[in-house]
Parts: structure tokens; sequence; C-alpha cells
């Protein structure tokens, strides 16, 4: 069972390309638009502590994941750790839940850098088009992101190495301007602004906690592309835990820079407080700029990310005949998912069309299917040390029950947010709307099925008795 066509992906690569992918993902732009509502929200140290404790959330999770991405190494991540624990239908909910996760970032992206665009360049938009949420969208704007979003996919239809080392690039500058952030902070910054260590106490906390799966969601790219990483198992294991830790860290670092360099009442009007606190550290409007440069590098690694992960769902959800075999094309040449990027592209491009107040819905929505494919992958790692205790495993987790247990656990205290009264409960009726209609598009897709598919499917539910 499993996908059999990975012979056709080329392992082109390295560690290196793995890591600053999944930890590009991660870097989004979150770091530069909500820096200062984390820290007037909880406190200095009460973000540092929600960062710490949902770090450790995610890395349980993590776990799951890089035991199962080093003992099956195939396109498809979850999808195929899933299926071989549960079967088909619950193999479509996790890849068809992850794959909505990935579908909002892509498209959201696409609006975040028109946003950072009129940050850095101010312009005049021209051409009104509509207004949608109450909010005006400009043909002027939308083309900013659709240019974008045109751009990334040709960069991905000519294979995985050039989008690696485009990841690779804008990664490494990611990186060097928030370190330059952090060596302000040291030499310039006012320890005396990390006060208010605490604001609001534990429902401050909490507020910050809340928002740290969208902010961590990436490392679950690697899995995706695992048929492509020249890298025994047992490293893209160990990858996976590097990247979650890595990006805690980076967090970490960015929270004491603008905390350091900006006080409360500054951090309360700011709009833009990580650009607006390299402007304080440094002396001149010039930083500001430079830290939004770093801004639209995370847009790109993340939107890059998404693409690659979001492709190669598509691709293995096809050769699983669950979704049209259109998605499984494989570019004779450049060895790519071509379809399944093209259709990534083309909703990446249309995105910036429906304005900025109905992408939020999609991400928030798109959220809860990145959780509950979570909780599908946990629930499998645990199946699978019970039914297949004989199966290779490169990176072998020392205390699994634990692990497993704390993953499922962590997940389904997330999915709980969501629900109505909780703090990042979703907005009705318009995020609820955008999950019923996913989850209905995913209902009748998983219902039409071709001849080929129906004799696929009893053939795998055989091999997994």
């Amino acid at each position: 069972m499993g996908n059999q066509n990975n012979k056709e992906f080329t392992k082109s690569m390295s560690k290196v390309d793995v890591l600053f992918l999944s930890l590009g993902a991660m870097l989004g732009w979150g770091w530069v638009v909500l820096s200062g509502e984390w820290i007037t929200g909880a406190g200095f140290l009460g973000t540092i502590i929600a960062f710490i404790l949902g770090g450790l959330l995610v890395i349980f999770i993590g776990l799951t994941y890089a035991e199962l991405s080093a003992a099956i190494p195939k396109t498809g991540g979850g999808l195929v750790f899933v299926q071989r624990a549960f079967g088909k239908k619950s193999a479509f909910v996790a890849a068809w839940g992850v794959l909505f996760g990935y579908v909002s970032v892509v498209t959201f992206e696409a609006v975040a850098l028109p946003t950072v665009i009129d940050y850095v360049m101010p312009v005049e938009h021209k051409v009104s088009l509509w207004t949608l949420g109450g909010w005006e969208v400009y043909l002027t704007w939308a083309l900013i992101g659709s240019v974008g979003a045109v751009a990334l996919t040709a960069l991905n239809f000519f294979g995985i190495k050039p989008a690696a080392i485009f990841q690779n690039v804008f990664t490494v500058a990611i990186v060097l301007v928030a370190a330059l952030m952090v060596y302000g902070a040291f030499a310039n910054g006012d320890m005396k602004n990390l006060d208010p260590m605490f604001t609001d106490g534990f429902g401050g906390t909490l507020s910050v906690l809340v928002m740290i799966p969208f902010l961590f969601v990436g490392f679950d790219v690697i899995p995706q592309v695992a048929a492509e990483i020249k890298a025994p198992g047992k490293t893209i294991g160990r990858i996976i835990i590097v990247s979650i830790v890595s990006a805690v860290c980076f967090y970490l670092f960015v929270v004491f820079g603008v905390a350091a360099a900006l006080p409360d009442e500054q951090l309360l009007t700011s709009q833009l407080a990580t650009a607006d606190a390299m402007v304080a550290l440094f002396g001149s409007p010039v930083w500001g700029y430079v830290l939004v440069i770093g801004g639209i590098a995370g847009i790109i690694t993340s939107w890059n990310a998404f693409i690659i992960g979001g492709s190669r769902i598509l691709y293995a959800m096809a050769e699983h005949h669950m979704i049209p075999k259109w998605f499984a094309y494989m570019h004779p040449k450049y060895k790519t998912p071509t379809n399944a990027i093209i259709f990534l592209g083309i909703l990446a491009a249309v995105a910036p069309f429906l304005g900025r107040p109905a992408l939020v819905w999609i991400v928030d929505a798109g959220g809860v299917g990145i959780i509950v494919g979570y909780l599908l992958v946990s629930f499998a790692f645990m199946k699978l040390r019970k039914v297949e205790p004989e199966l290779h495993r490169p990176y072998r987790i020392k205390y699994w029950k634990f692990t497993g247990v704390a993953a499922i656990a962590l997940s389904i205290l997330f999915i709980t947010f969501y629900l109505p009264s909780m703090p990042s409960a979703l907005v009705w009726p318009m995020e609820w709307l955008i999950l019923g209609v996913w989850c209905l598009i995913g209902f009748v897709l998983y219902m039409i099925k071709p001849k080929e598919a129906i004799a696929f499917e009893v053939v795998s539910e055989g091999n997994n008795k």
C-alpha cells in the first residue's frame, strides 16, 4: 500500500534545505505584526511563558511526526500515517483538514504581501472593485498579491531545488534581521521596558497561548516531502524537532527585542511594533524598513513552504484515489506535481480580490483543520506502536506512551479553543460557514469515487488488516 509513484520524485533536498523549509514555514509574517499585541496582552514574562508552554505542546505533536516520518518516508505525510493505522476514511479527513490549513496560509500570504508593500512604499491605489467585510478592494492592491502568486507558482513549477534554494536565502534573511534586533536590544534597549512582567494574569498568557499552533504550523511540511529528502530517516526525525526548537527560540528573542525597545504605552499605539522597535533601538526609520523587508522574506518563505507541502498533499490524495487523478500529474522533466501547484497558484492569485477580512476568516477556520490533522496523526502514532511493534523506526521515541497521550490531549485542548465562548472561538456565521463549506466539498469529493478507486480501496483495506 502507499504512494506508488514516490519513485518519480527526485531526492534533491539536502538536510539544510529541509531545515530551512520547515523553519521558514513557521516564521511567516506574524512575528512582525503581532509582537506588540502579545506583550501588551500578557506582559513580557507572560508572553515568554506562553511561548515556552506552547512550544512544548507543539514538540509533543512534532515527536509523533518525527517518529512516523522516519519510519514511513513517503509523500503525503499524515495521510500515509493515518491510512496505515485506520484506513482510507480517516486518512481522507486528516489530509483534507491539513490541506485546508495549508490553503488558508497560501491565500493569506497573497493578501499579506500587498499589505506590507504598502508599509514600505505607500501608494494611492486605483480602480475600486467592491467592498467585502467593510473593506474596499482596489485592483492595483489585489494585483500585487496576484503577481506574487504567479511568481511563486512558477518557481515551484520548475522543480523542488530552485524553490529550496530560494527558501534558504530568504530564511537566512529573516534570521539575520531578527539577530540584528536582538543585538540592538542588548546594546541599546532599556530593561525597565520589560515591566509589567504579567498583564491580565492567566487570561493574558492564555490569549497568547491560543495563537501558538498557528504560528508553528509548518514543521509538518517535512513529512509531505519525505520522498524528496537526501537523508536517512533518523535525520529527518531529528530535523523536525530541531526546526521546532529553533522557531521557539526565534520567537522568544523577538519578544525580548520588542519588549526591551518600547515602553508599554508605545506598544499600545504601535501599528507595527516590531518595525517600531527597530527604529527605537537604532535611531533611524531606515531600520524599520530593514525589519519589514525581513517580514516580506517571512511572507515568502511561509508561502513557498505551503505551496510545496500543499501540492504534495494533493498529489498523495490523488495517488490514493481520494480526489481526481488530475492532481497526481507529475511533470516528466521537473519532477514536480505541476497540476497541484498550478491549482494552489490559482487560489492564491484570486485570494487578494476577496480583501483582507475574508482572508482572516479563512485562516481562522483553516486552523481547525490543521489541529484535526494533528489529532489523527497522534492517534495513528499510538495505534501503529501497538499493531506494528516490529516496524523499523530509525527515530524512535523513548517514552512513546506519554508522548502520544500528551499529543492527543493537547490537540483536543486546542480544538476546544475554537468552540463558542472560548478565547479564539470561530466567528459566527462567516468562519463556521467557511468550515462547513470545506467539509461539504470534502464529503462530495470522497463520495464521488471512480471505479479504480473502489478497487484500490478494497485492496488497501485488505492490506491494513
